[in-house]
C-alpha cells in the first residue's frame, strides 16, 4: 500500500481487522515509506482485507494498493514483522 501509510497506526489496524476475518499472514512498514502485508484464510476473508486496505485506517490516505497471488506459507495467525519480512 502507498500513500499516507506510516505513521497512522495502518499495521495495528490491519493486525486487528485481520484477526477479525480470520486471516493468517503478517503486514510491516517498508524503508521506502509503503506497507506491505501478506494474507491466508478463506478466499472471501483475504477478498475482504484487500478491500480493507484500499482505505485503510481512519488517519491513513491510500494512494495505490497492488495485489499479488503467491504459493501459501501455512501461516499461523496474524503478526506485525520487520522489514524486510522473513
Amino acid at each position: 500500500m502507498w500513500g499516507r501509510v506510516q505513521g497512522v497506526f495502518f499495521r495495528d489496524s490491519c493486525r486487528r481487522e485481520a484477526t477479525r476475518h480470520g486471516v493468517s499472514g503478517w503486514v510491516c512498514n517498508r524503508a521506502d515509506g509503503a506497507v506491505e502485508a501478506a494474507f491466508e484464510g478463506a478466499a472471501e476473508a483475504v477478498d475482504a482485507m484487500c478491500a480493507w486496505c484500499k482505505s485503510g485506517p481512519p488517519h491513513a490516505s491510500v494512494s495505490r494498493v497492488e495485489v499479488t497471488e503467491e504459493a501459501t506459507r501455512s501461516e499461523s495467525g496474524f503478526r506485525i514483522v520487520p522489514y524486510p519480512p522473513g
